[in-house]
């Protein structure tokens, strides 16, 4: 098979609860210098790896989401080896999410060489402030990395970083340490910084070569970006100017190839943002960075989100804690170079009350900390389920943003805090302002599910959903301190079987296809497509100026 990979592609109730696939590779092992060695890099693979090289286990990996590097000893160079990966993808109940229970090496592979010093987790980031448009402070660029050595002793080492703008200018420092331990150090950007916008998306080449005693044991080369996301007054600005963003989520899944994508099926889905007029995206977890550095060459910006989702049960244990903060770590390292970053969200949907969940509220507190301190140029978040009648929480005042995921009018829920009636939409966003006037709020969810045609009154049409879309729209554009909105979802996705979505459809009209997409999940439009198409691309990315 070609990797990347899912055992099966088709969606069948009785695959959703996983079983167990070997994958394996036979090749030639290439030629290796002196000093030097092997190591396999895994993009991602769902749910749990197990990893052997020549009959020996070289390591394991847990997280479905996150890449993961494992030594490649006892590689045989110029003679045969083999590769063999355990994948275990099978579900239970607890962590919750909300797409299908995809199994496989569902991101690529490669083998890379190693030298006497390796350094890993690189982030080159460059921070800035502006205080209104062509006012900003000079750049600053933070460098984060960890060196480890691949022998004994320390040795020292030199860390050379240089970026050139895109008119040529190259800024450059070099380091001078002992590994193993983390790097940090940071430098001027040089020249008037060439700022990364939706409507101007710059970007710098990013060098960064390791070396011991003047011989090179590393080189990286990557593209980034200039640019200043802050919140003030509970506004949201970029680069000194008050945005009101819009688009749509996205899911890492294709059919017939799951999230196993392709290159084409990355320029697909940004094509597909592009056409629907999105300056914004998001996901349920970490993208791929083949897909956010497409984001950021075609100027879209990323609500990038942990995949923590609903797991105030496993936070109330040290353990559950744990696994969530080493989540959180992974996903912002990933993403931190990419200049397309709005936002690090950390939790999606926690509790309405944390305040009052002592393990909820141990792990944002930590989180939050943990993000500001991985990724310095990009502000916190926490994603929010709104209802109506919940207290303020003091928890939520510890991130510089807060998503609203709001579904007025389409779930019920309880009686104090129902969000059946949509018209409590629009008063609860106006409260939640006043319980929160320091943060910045951006709805980062907000849909209907259709699937066929009938009255606009009736959930599940499509005439509802172009409906539900124009009014919910209409709420956004006249609410002045939202940051922007991010309609859930650009196209439709596979989830757990006889999936209903709030609908209320009968059982034999379920099916295992998430329907609030724009897109059907064959990528034909939706009649919402149109609406969306025009209502994104009537607003404009930046806000009036008082």
């Amino acid at each position: 098979m070609q990797v990347p990979h899912v055992f099966d592609a088709r969606l069948l109730a009785s695959e959703f609860h996983g079983t167990i696939a070997w994958y394996r590779l036979r090749f030639r092992g290439p030629a290796t210098p002196r000093g030097f060695g092997w190591a396999v890099r895994f993009g991602a693979v769902r749910r749990t790896a197990a990893v052997w090289l020549n009959g020996r286990p070289i390591g394991t990996h847990t997280d479905p989401y996150a890449g993961f590097t494992l030594p490649a000893r006892g590689l045989r160079p110029g003679r045969a080896n083999e590769l063999v990966v355990r994948v275990v993808n099978r579900k239970h109940a607890l962590p919750r999410e909300g797409w299908w229970n995809w199994g496989g090496i569902t991101r690529p592979v490669e083998l890379v060489p190693q030298g006497p010093v390796v350094l890993s987790d690189i982030g080159v980031m460059p921070v800035l402030h502006c205080s209104a448009p062509g006012s900003c402070t000079t750049p600053s660029v933070v460098v984060r990395g960890r060196l480890s050595a691949r022998g004994a002793g320390r040795r020292p080492v030199s860390v050379a970083v240089a970026l050139r703008a895109p008119d040529g200018t190259v800024s450059a420092h070099t380091l001078r340490t002992r590994a193993p331990g983390n790097v940090s150090f940071s430098f001027p950007l040089a020249g008037k910084p060439d700022l990364w916008s939706p409507d101007h998306p710059a970007l710098y080449s990013a060098s960064v070569v390791t070396s011991v005693a003047g011989h090179t044991a590393q080189s990286d080369r990557f593209d980034t970006g200039v640019r200043a996301v802050e919140v003030r007054n509970g506004l949201l600005y970029l680069n000194g100017r008050r945005v009101q963003l819009r688009g749509a989520s996205i899911q890492e899944d294709v059919p017939g190839r799951g999230p196993a994508l392709r290159p084409a099926d990355i320029d697909q889905i940004v094509s597909e943002l592009k056409a629907v007029g999105a300056n914004v995206t998001r996901a349920q977890y970490g993208l791929s960075p083949e897909l956010m550095s497409a984001l950021d060459r075609a100027g879209i910006l990323l609500w990038n989100q942990s995949p923590i989702y609903h797991r105030d049960i496993e936070l109330r244990e040290p353990e559950g804690r744990a696994q969530a903060l080493a989540a959180v770590r992974h996903n912002i390292v990933a993403a931190r170079n990419h200049p397309s970053l709005l936002a690090n969200s950390i939790d999606n949907e926690p509790v309405s009350i944390p305040d009052r969940r002592p393990g909820t509220r141990t792990f944002l507190f930590r989180a939050q900390k943990i993000a500001k301190r991985l990724d310095p140029a990009t502000p916190t978040a926490v994603d929010i389920a709104v209802k109506p009648n919940v207290p303020f929480q003091r928890t939520f005042t510890w991130f510089d943003l807060i998503g609203l995921n709001s579904y007025f009018g389409w779930y019920t829920g309880r009686s104090v805090t129902s969000i059946a009636n949509f018209g409590d939409w629009e008063p609860t966003l106006q409260a939640i302002r006043r319980s929160y006037p320091g943060q910045g709020l951006v709805v980062t969810e907000f849909g209907a599910e259709a699937s066929f045609h009938g009255p606009v009154t009736q959930k599940g049409t499509y005439e509802f959903q172009s409906d539900y879309l124009s009014k919910s729209l209409d709420i956004i554009d006249r609410t002045s301190f939202l940051g922007g909105a991010i309609y859930w979802t650009l196209r439709e996705f596979a989830v757990k079987p006889h999936w209903d979505g709030g609908a209320g459809l009968p059982v034999a009209m379920r099916n295992s296809i998430h329907h609030k997409g724009l897109l059907n999940y064959d990528g034909t439009p939706k009649p919402a497509w149109q609406v969306a198409h025009d209502r994104f691309t009537g607003t404009p990315l930046y806000a009036p100026t008082p």
